[in-house]
């Protein structure tokens, strides 16, 4: 079953937040880095729980991480993980914060080579889910098949973020560059 036909069997207060992301931004093109490299923080703390942990802290995780600035992450200090690691607002697994930490320093070395992040993504595209994930375990930490799956179903570099007859699946269409409608 696709999450857009699972969300209506959804109980309250779950479904509304899964409404939300659904609607407005699973599957969407971003184009901010720092919100790519939030994304990435949001799916490698989602592994091993549920979607809807994430959503519900997922402000947790803005505050936390200086809104997911990449050049402020970069920089966290030890002082900074012991604080992430005693924040009730996120997730507070040592290997997930310091992941975080060093994929902001990864990102800040492709954006030197690449221009952003974004452009990075866009150099290797398309490529399949396993070249991806290949690819992602090679560069970052903590990146392994299911989070680069959905990391990139839910940025529109891989199928299936919607069914097709899915209202939000023709607007993400229409707003998706040529090259990765492909």
């Amino acid at each position: 079953m696709s999450y857009c036909n699972y969300i209506p069997l959804m109980k309250e207060p779950g479904r509304s937040l899964h409404q939300n992301y659904h609607d407005h931004h699973y599957g969407f093109p971003i184009h901010d880095d720092n919100e790519l490299f939030g994304r990435l923080i949001l799916e490698i703390n989602q592994a091993g729980l549920s979607w809807e942990t994430i959503l519900k802290k997922e402000e947790g995780f803005r505050k936390a991480y200086d809104n997911f600035n990449l050049k402020k992450v970069a920089a966290y200090t030890e002082k900074d993980r012991e604080r992430l690691l005693a924040d009730p607002g996120i997730i507070r697994n040592k290997l997930k914060v310091n992941a975080a930490i060093e994929n902001a320093k990864v990102i800040l070395q492709l954006q030197k080579e690449y221009g952003s992040f974004e452009n990075w993504l866009e150099h290797h595209h398309p490529k399949t889910k396993e070249e991806w994930v290949k690819l992602f375990k090679k560069t970052f930490r903590f990146t392994g098949g299911e989070i680069v799956n959905e990391f990139l179903m839910s940025i529109g570099y891989l199928s299936g973020a919607h069914s097709e007859s899915c209202p939000v699946h023709g607007e993400i269409l229409k707003m998706k560059p040529m090259w990765l409608k492909k």
